[in-house]
This record gives C-alpha cells, structure tokens and sequence, in this order.
C-alpha cells in the first residue's frame, strides 16, 4: 500500500456525478480485518453500538480513513481540507428482511440538501460481504430526488456494495439506500461515516485530464436525464464559471425540434417528459424565443420529480426571462415548486440575486427558507455585502428553521473564500453560538468552519460552546477551531481536548490496569 493518494479519474466522477455512488475497495491484508472484527464484536458484544465513538473505542479504524484509495476518493469529490463529521456509527445486521429505502437526515435536522456535492458518505464493509449477507443496497441517480422515482419492484436497478473485506461505497449523501437482507445467518457490520467540504471548489481536485462535461456511455435504468444538472455539478466542482455551462448541442438546436421538444413536454408519459425538458435545459436561451421559458415554467409543477429538476436547470440558463419565472416560482404556494425554483436560482449567475435578497423578507416561510438556500449557493452572493447583512439579519428572525437556513447559507458563503463575504456573517454566526436553539448552535459552529482564519473573533465563544449540553454543538466548535487554524484557535482547541482524551483499552472490566 502506497502512501500517495489515488484520486478518482475522470470517468469515475461522471460516474459519481450521474449515478451518486462509486463502489471503491482499500488493500489492506486479510488479518487487519480479521483484527477489526474481533474487535468490533467485542465491542458490542459486552458494551454495546459505540455511536459516535466508534472511532475512538477502536482507534484502528483510522487507517481506514487515511488510505490512499479513502482519501483519494473523498478529496477528489470534497476538494483538500474536508471534514470528517463527529457522527458515525456501525451498523450491525443479522436480519432476514430487508430494511425500507430511505435517505438519512442531518443528526435529527432536515436541511435543504445539495445537489452540488457538499456532503458524502463512506459505508465500509470490514468483512467480506457477499450478497447474502446484506450489503447496503443503492438506486443509482437518486440523489437528487426527494420522492421516490422508482418502480414498485424494489430491486430493480438496485446496486449492493457486496465485496470482499475492504469493500466501500463512497455515495452523495442523500443518495436513496436500504440494508439489504441478511440470509447467511452470520454478523455483517457496516462502518458509516460523513464527510462535508470545508472549502468551495476554485479547480478540479481529482485527475482531471478532460475538462469538458461528457455523459457516462452507460447510465443505469434508474438514472433519468439531467444533462444541464450534471453540467452544473462538473464545471462547478471544476472552479469554473458559469458560462461554462452552455451545452453543445444550443447553437445547432431548429425550431422543428424545439416545437417537438415541447410537444413531447405536454406527454403522457414520465419518461418522455423527462427526455424534453433535458434537451430543453441543455438548449437553454436557444428555446426561449419558442416559449420554452414558459412551459418550463409549467413544468416546475410536474408531478415526476425529474421533469420538474430539468425545468429548474433549464430556466436558469434562459437570462432574464428564465430568472424572473424561477422568483415568481419561489413564491408558490406549494412548497416543493418553491424548493425546485431554489435549485434553479442557486446556478443562474448573478441575475437572480437582488431578487433572492428580496424574498427573504417574504411573508411565506417556505420562500425565505428557499431563497436563503439559493443565495448560500451563490459565489456572487458571498461577494455582495447585501446578501451577508440580509442572511445575518435573518439569524434573529423567530423561525428556529429559518435560522438554521440563514447559518447554514452563512456557511457556505464563507466556504468561497477567495470572495469578498462581509465579517457581518461570522458576528452573526457567534452571536448564534448562543442561539436557544440547539440546531442553530450546532449549524453555527459548522458554518464558521468554512470560514477559516477570518473566523478567528469567533473563538471565544466557541470556547464556550465545548461546554454545550448538545452533542454536536460540542463537536462542531471543536471542529470549528480546528478549521480557523490560527494560534490563538489552536491552542484554545488542545486545551479542550488534553483533558478529554480517550483511551480506547479502558473498559468497566479493566478500569486502569494492566
């Protein structure tokens, strides 16, 4: 095993990127496992599931994480600097019958999730795992669906991470997943654990040698179209701009087609649908003149996930028009319209701004949940003085769910760190240490990680917050300092955690000897 990292190729974040998962396996013999099981019995046999200590209860595990092939993949997908989240947990299955599909929350706290890849998770197998022994089982390309846009047979399309010891599968955090069933009648323990990009992408970080989007020669049968998404994903994680972003295919787009295209958006078929308002999206300001920007406009209300995502996309690349049908969408009154008009506004470029400050004093929570989303996805936004003091404002608003839209749009502003983002949002942010609530607490903490050395008037009050009832209020401040990096940080972290060590040998059967 080699100490230089591997990063992912090319094709395997398309991959990512369309599918939401790579399947990845590290090299370490046959008796690390065999050592990490008979601890890991252990351990639960006479204490029980270690939750979050799993890492320390059995240091070992750490060599898992600082593997060439682990780091690679993660920093390849998160950029350098990314944080391991202080929540982990093994899971432990001996069930004949399969666990329900389903998507994990943030610690309890439903957030807006990304569809740019912020977060991802690492589920490791430390045993060899064939299918009968229950691998984790995924729907490729769900990740950025909210409702469920697979048949009714549950395995169709489904890909399991059944492999040998050492078998992984790296997935965009909110990708759709289930425990599959275990039929060999045998322990099986997945190691999950969460990972978040400290930093906003200014070039590619993995071994990238073409820089141009190309879709994946094979999609799986779950994956639907989302070519101006996908776009979006590539040259965003690329550090590119956004007029990076026009398809190939708009300069040679005819009017007959468009007509089709549009004719093919009003089907009765899912499917079909799908496949126009892709072309559509990856046309762009070409459709416009054929009133593509208002029946994409309808179609934010589709009642197929996919078709309403693509007119999201698409609208953001129609200029003026397609921002203005995006913001009188983040004012509808069904709030999943509002949520997709989000997405959009989050990659039209400038345009939208000005219009997404304005919504945020929006009588409708729904909107200014969205548009504080929108505006955190914004590199213009962290550059506008205006769009910092409107989210610091919102951190007093007496919606606990607003606030934590506001900390958590705080944070990703700061994370562009080459932008001007004004030292109002870390005031905000401290101040917020001490917020009632403990999810604004923990998203305040989290959020001044990403702002780095320009956080360092926050360490005082993050000095505190090590001594917060909340878990992750604890965690995050710790985290927090650790990503200020400065001196003054540093010290204040080391002396928080000297006394707090853990000795992994300790147990109530041997207390302090041998």
């Amino acid at each position: 095993m080699g100490n230089e990292i591997r990063l992912l190729t090319d094709d395997q974040m398309r991959q990512f990127i369309t599918d939401g998962y790579l399947l990845l396996k590290t090299d370490f013999p046959q008796p690390f496992h065999e050592a990490l099981i008979g601890q890991l019995s252990e351990v639960y046999r006479s204490e029980g599931n270690p939750g979050n200590n799993l890492l320390p209860r059995i240091p070992q595990l750490q060599k898992v994480f600082d593997h060439p092939v682990v780091k690679g993949a993660l920093t390849s997908v998160l950029g350098e600097g990314y944080m391991m989240h202080s929540h982990r947990h093994g899971h432990f299955n001996n069930s004949p019958k399969p666990g329900g599909w389903h998507k994990d929350s943030y610690w309890g706290y439903k957030r807006m999730r990304n569809h740019r890849p912020w977060w991802a998770m690492i589920m490791y197998f430390p045993q060899d795992t064939p299918i009968e022994l229950g691998p984790t089982g995924v729907m490729p390309g769900t990740q950025n669906y909210e409702t469920r846009t697979f048949a009714s047979d549950e395995s169709a399309g489904e890909v399991t991470a059944a492999g040998e010891a050492g078998t992984f599968v790296l997935i965009h955090y909110d990708i759709w997943h289930r425990s599959t069933a275990n039929l060999a009648g045998r322990e099986r323990f997945m190691l999950k654990f969460e990972f978040m990009r400290t930093q906003a992408p200014t070039e590619p970080s993995w071994d990238n040698r073409e820089p141009d989007w190309a879709t994946p020669a094979s999609l799986g049968a779950s994956v639907y179209p989302h070519e101006a998404m996908w776009e979006d994903a590539w040259y965003w994680m690329s550090g590119k701009e956004a007029g990076c972003r026009i398809g190939k295919e708009a300069d040679s787009a005819q009017p007959a087609g468009i007509a089709s295209m549009l004719e093919q958006l009003r089907s009765d078929e899912p499917e079909h649908r799908a496949a126009a308002s892709d072309r559509l999206a990856v046309i762009g300001s070409s459709a416009a003149p054929f009133g593509a920007a208002a029946a994409l406009g309808h179609a934010l209300e589709d009642t197929f996930e996919p078709v309403a995502i693509n007119a999201a996309y698409g609208l953001a690349r129609m200029g003026e028009e397609g921002s203005e049908t995006l913001l009188r969408a983040l004012q509808h009154g069904e709030p999943k319209v509002s949520r997709l008009a989000a997405y959009g506004l989050s990659v039209a470029g400038a345009a939208p701004i000005g219009g997404l400050i304005a919504a945020l004093g929006s009588e409708r929570e729904d909107t200014v949940f969205h548009a504080a989303f929108a505006l955190g996805e914004q590199k213009d936004a962290a550059a506008s003085a205006e769009a910092v003091r409107e989210l610091a404002g919102l951190l007093n608003h007496p919606s606990e769910r607003l606030r934590c839209a506001a900390a958590d749009a705080l944070g990703s502003l700061g994370a562009y760190r080459g932008a001007g983002a004004s030292a109002e949002g870390v005031e905000a942010l401290t101040k917020a240490l001490q917020d009632s609530d403990a999810q604004v607490r923990f998203t305040a903490g989290l959020s001044l990680a990403k702002w780095g050395a320009r956080a360092e008037g926050a360490v005082p009050r993050l000095v505190e917050a090590l001594e917060d009832e909340n878990r992750y209020v604890r965690a995050h401040a710790a985290e927090a300092l650790y990503y200020i990096g400065t001196t003054k940080a540093k010290d204040a972290l080391l002396d928080f955690l000297r006394p707090s060590r853990w000795c992994p040998t300790t147990t109530s059967a041997s207390t302090f000897y041998p």
